[in-house]
């Protein structure tokens, strides 16, 4: 089976609702593409044949990939696991704002979330709403776009609390939603999820080496969604119970090869995957699914000199985004000690990027940086469709939305909070000796917290963690007050802000301040 849900090119009327982008996605061998014949019919009649709804299901998939960086960077950046970094300080005035918490409601990147998640609940809506028939193909494409319609909720309300929830296509007169209740959006979450799981048409893995199924929706990631759900309402049974199920399915298993081998394109699609967004190592492709979520991650290389096996490794002509905080690094060290196996296979100091071949070059600082590197998000030239040293754009590295570790991390918290700690100590063990470290003899909430940073950092996932537990202010109340930069002389701090900090008003991000000038119904979130 061809990677072929994302290589579509939607035609006719139905054109219009994709982003220019969403044209380039094409392969020629793909068994969803459609030839063109004329006029393919009116909106009213286009989601009546198994092709088309295909077609609508590659758009739905594709709206998903193209706010994945977005998406991503704003969450990494409003987390205490990273600084902002770049190449100078205002290379990204935005995201450094983020980062360093003196935002407010007129945001590109706040506002590029908000909008992008309703631009997915659109899609999704489209296929629920418009589809007539009930074939094999058309009751799945319904039952996946209910699970991308609950994932995209999750968001909204984790993020926003009060975003309105939108559960069909609206009509003109309702475009303008009043604010949502957090309660009513769970409820609809657990609604789509539970509609999705128990219809009988989302599949499941074969094993735990099927690499083929789990490219598109299955029903244990609905499950595990569904898990995450009542975690963050506090629902622990219930969370335990579901997220059981992908446990006892046997379908996942962490991986077992080098630690850091897993974040690479020839580990896409591994065991340890529950969703991952699909890429392609196709030459004639690279321009259609370039995105900047490795460039931008990868080491500031204008700033650094490669020799050795460093220079033949290494994707080069990067830009140095999202550097790991002393805090995180500091954090490994006291839960596994400076060589622990997993540290090292996930940051570096800059002696160790010494030892690799990596040096700051002449007198260069390398802003937002401490003196660590991240090595879990550094690509390598093995990674990239074609080496393009000038423009390192285009890996083919999948994005990750979930993997198997973070399942059993929330299995295990949910267990401890309704007593069940022997099931809960089992879980982290298996973190943990994935680790090399030794197992827990006995497990506590800092326990899960801690190994969920260090297992999970920078994957999208602790912001709305700090916020639920109620840590968030305490951790983060203070950054953004310095800036640092490294140089061979050791961290200078010459950037200082007056406003900084994550406040009370940082429980939930602002509505959008183009969301309010359109619509008078809407109310701003307490405090912006």
């Amino acid at each position: 089976m061809k990677k072929n849900i994302y290589n579509k090119v939607l035609v006719g009327v139905f054109s219009f609702l994709l982003p220019l982008s969403s044209f380039l996605f094409v392969s020629c061998d793909s068994k969803l593409d459609i030839e063109k014949h004329g006029n393919m019919g009116s909106m009213d009649t286009y989601y009546t044949t198994d092709e088309n709804i295909n077609s609508a299901t590659a758009s739905l998939y594709l709206s998903v990939r193209s706010n994945y960086f977005t998406w991503y960077f704003l969450k990494n950046l409003l987390s205490d696991d990273v600084w902002c970094g770049g190449g100078q300080r205002g290379d990204n005035g935005e995201m450094e704002k983020l980062n360093e918490y003196n935002f407010d409601s007129n945001h590109g990147s706040i506002e590029g979330v908000y909008s992008g998640l309703y631009s997915i609940i659109y899609n999704a809506n489209l296929i629920i709403g418009m589809t007539e028939g009930d074939t094999p193909v058309m009751k799945r494409a319904i039952n996946e776009a209910k699970v991308f319609r609950a994932w995209a909720h999750f968001e909204l309300v984790t993020l926003w609390g009060t975003a309105p929830k939108v559960d069909h296509l609206l009509a003109p007169d309702e475009y303008r939603q009043s604010n949502g209740t957090p309660a009513e959006t769970w409820d609809f979450i657990e609604q789509d999820l539970t509609e999705a799981i128990n219809s009988g048409t989302l599949p499941s893995k074969s094993g735990v080496n099927d690499q083929e199924t789990g490219i598109r929706v299955t029903k244990e990631f609905a499950h595990a969604l569904l898990g995450k759900a009542y975690l963050f309402q506090g629902k622990y049974s219930e969370a335990a119970t579901m997220l059981e199920n992908v446990i006892s399915s046997g379908k996942y298993a962490l991986y077992d090869g080098e630690y850091d081998a897993q974040f690479h394109a020839a580990a896409n699609n591994n065991c340890e995957s529950l969703f991952e967004l699909q890429k392609r190592l196709d030459t004639e492709q690279i321009w259609t699914q370039m995105d900047m979520v490795y460039i931008m991650q990868g080491w500031r290389s204008d700033k650094l000199k490669y020799t050795g096996e460093a220079s033949t490794t290494l994707a080069t002509g990067t830009y140095g985004f999202l550097n790991p905080r002393k805090s995180l690094y500091d954090a490994f060290v006291e839960w596994e000690g400076a060589d622990g196996y997993r540290l090292n296979k996930t940051i570096m100091t800059y002696q160790q990027i010494q030892d690799y071949g990596v040096t700051i070059s002449g007198s260069n600082a390398v802003y937002g940086n401490e003196g660590y590197f991240f090595w879990k998000t550094q690509s390598y030239k093995d990674d990239c469709v074609t080496d393009m040293s000038f423009f390192q754009a285009g890996q083919y590295i999948d994005l990750k939305i979930m993997r198997y570790a973070e399942v059993l991390l929330m299995a295990a918290e949910a267990n401890l909070q309704v007593g069940n700690n022997g099931k809960a100590l089992e879980y982290i063990n298996l973190i943990r000796t994935r680790a090399k470290e030794e197992p827990l003899a006995s497990v506590t909430l800092n326990d899960i917290k801690t190994e969920k940073r260090l297992e999970l950092c920078c994957e999208a996932i602790r912001y709305q963690d700090l916020i639920r537990w109620g840590d968030a202010k305490s951790v983060m109340g203070n950054q953004g007050k310095e800036v640092p930069a490294f140089t061979t002389d050791g961290v200078q701090w010459n950037w200082q802000n007056t406003t900084y900090g994550f406040q009370d008003k940082n429980m939930l991000l602002p509505i959008p301040l183009k969301e309010l000038e359109l619509n008078p119904n809407m109310t701003q979130n307490t405090g912006w």
